[in-house]
C-alpha cells in the first residue's frame, strides 16, 4: 500500500537486471500492485529503459475492495500512451483470483466483476493472464464464456481431463512455475507439464516472483524434467530438446510475439543468449539440449542479445550502470520499511 511510482520502477529495474543476467530475453511483468496510471507508467519505463522485450499486465492495487472494478480508464489512458511502440513491449491485464484460492494478496473477486473487467479489456484488445493457485476454475471460467486465446493461466496443478480438453479447444494457455510449484504442500496438487502436453494445451515456463526465487531458467527446466519423470517417466515423451523448445519459443507463444523472436529464425530480431560450453561444470558438451538442461547455470551465459543489441558480454552489463540499480532498489526497500513501519 505504500509503494510510490519510484518504488515500482527501481524494483522492475532489480528484478530484469537479474533476468539478464541469467539469460532472459523478454519477460511478463504481472504487476498486481497498480495503485495509480503513475505506477504503471514507471514500470514501463523500467522495461523500456532496461531493453528487454516483454509484456506488461496492469493489474488492480492490492488491498483494494474485491468488489471494486479495477481502474480500467487508467488501462486506457497507459494504453493510449505507450501503445504501439517500437514492438519491444507489450501490454495486457492481469486479474484477480476466482473462485477460492490460497493467495490472497491478489484478491479475489466474482465472476461479474470478472466479467466486466476483461470485458474492459478485450474492449481495448488486450490481453488476459490469470493465477489459479487453488481449486482449478476453469470450469467456472468456460461456462460463463470467459475463456478464449486471449487468456494466459498460470500454475497448472489440479486441472481434470474434461477442462485439459476445454483448454485445448479454447486455445487458453499455460505458464508452469515449476520451482515454486515444486515446494508447495501436497493438497496444491501436482505439476501437470505431461497432462498438459498430452491434451495438446499451450505452455510456457516462468519463474514466478524474483523476490523470493532465483531467476534461473535453467533449473527450471531441470526442475520439471525430473518431476515429470518421477511422475510419469515415458508414458508421455518429454525430450531436452522440447523443454528448451517449452522455455524458448513457446514462451514467445504464450505472449503472442512468436512471429519476431523466440526461435533463431532469418526474418525474426535478434534475441539470442551465448552460453559458454567450457565451464567446468558444463564441458565437454555431447549433446547441446541436454547440457542446456541437465547442466547449464546461469553463470555460464556469456553474452545476452535483445533486437540485436548486446546487453551483457563476458558476464558484464554492457549499458546499465548495475550499482545504481542495486542502490537505486536498496534505497526504495529501507523507504518502504519505514513507510510501513516493519521492525
Amino acid at each position: 500500500a505504500v509503494y510510490t511510482p519510484q518504488d515500482s520502477y527501481a524494483n522492475v529495474r532489480l528484478g530484469l537486471a537479474e533476468a539478464l543476467s541469467a539469460g532472459g530475453t523478454t519477460g511478463h511483468n504481472w504487476a498486481h500492485n497498480i495503485r495509480s496510471p503513475a505506477h504503471a507508467d514507471a514500470e514501463l519505463r523500467a522495461q523500456r529503459d532496461m531493453g528487454v522485450r516483454g509484456r506488461f499486465s496492469y493489474g488492480p492495487a492490492q488491498g483494494m475492495p474485491n468488489e471494486q472494478l479495477m481502474d480500467l480508464a487508467g488501462v486506457a489512458q497507459i494504453q493510449k500512451q505507450w501503445m504501439p511502440n517500437d514492438g519491444m513491449l507489450t501490454m495486457g491485464i492481469c486479474s484477480r483470483n476466482i473462485g477460492a484460492s490460497q493467495t490472497a494478496l491478489r484478491g479475489q473477486v466474482s465472476l461479474d466483476i470478472a466479467r466486466q473487467e476483461w470485458g474492459g479489456a478485450r474492449k481495448l484488445g488486450l490481453p488476459i493472464t490469470l493465477h489459479t493457485s487453488g481449486p482449478s476454475p476453469v470450469k467456472i471460467l468456460d461456462d460463463a464464456g470467459l475463456l478464449g486465446p486471449d487468456v494466459q493461466l498460470v500454475h497448472p496443478l489440479l486441472t481434470t481431463a474434461e477442462e485439459r480438453k476445454i483448454l485445448k479447444d479454447r486455445g487458453v494457455s499455460y505458464s508452469i512455475a515449476p520451482i515454486g510449484e515444486s515446494g508447495r504442500p501436497a493438497k496444491a496438487g501436482v505439476i501437470q507439464l505431461g497432462e498438459m502436453l498430452e491434451a495438446g494445451v499451450k505452455v510456457s515456463i516462468s519463474t514466478d516472483l524474483t523476490g523470493t526465487f532465483t531467476v534461473d531458467y535453467f533449473n527450471c527446466m531441470r526442475v520439471l524434467y525430473q518431476l515429470h519423470q518421477h511422475r510419469i517417466g515415458t508414458r508421455i515423451p518429454l525430450t531436452a530438446k522440447r523443454l528448451v523448445q517449452i522455455a524458448t519459443y513457446d514462451g514467445a507463444v504464450d505472449l503472442g510475439i512468436a512471429d519476431r523472436t523466440g526461435s533463431l529464425t532469418p526474418g525474426k530480431r535478434a534475441d539470442l543468449i551465448l552460453v559458454r560450453t567450457g565451464d567446468i561444470n558444463i564441458a565437454p558438451i555431447g549433446d547441446p539440449y541436454e547440457a542446456l538442461v541437465m547442466l547449464a547455470q546461469p553463470r555460464n551465459v556469456d553474452t545476452v542479445i535483445v533486437d540485436g543489441r548486446i546487453l551483457r558480454r563476458a558476464n558484464e552489463f554492457t549499458a546499465l550502470d548495475y550499482a545504481q540499480v542495486l542502490r537505486e532498489a536498496a534505497d526504495s526497500a529501507a523507504g518502504l520499511r519505514v513507510r510501513a513501519g516493519w521492525p
